[in-house]
């Protein structure tokens, strides 16, 4: 089984997710936590050598992959005001 970028940061997201919920963080936080997630899964992935990528490629694509998730649940929040 190849463990993937978009895999370790969909975990991260996960758990930093759940620590939000539960501490009740203010959504004005929620692009700087992105950005540790995108740190943390960087880290994670230069570490164990998850891609065959550059440190460089690893951090753009951690970072993109991981504002790119805030951004889609964003949408999804927007949407489902929308409909109501």
């Amino acid at each position: 089984m190849q463990i993937t970028i978009s895999v370790v940061i969909a975990a991260i997201t996960l758990i930093t997710g759940q620590i939000t919920k539960l501490t009740k963080i203010d959504n004005k936080w929620i692009p700087l936590q992105n950005i540790i997630i995108a740190i943390i899964a960087s880290i994670v992935c230069i570490l164990f050598k998850v891609e065959n990528m550059t440190v460089l490629e690893t951090i753009i694509t951690c970072i993109f992959g991981a504002m790119s998730a805030g951004g889609i649940a964003d949408l999804k929040k927007i949407t489902n005001k929308e409909e109501k």
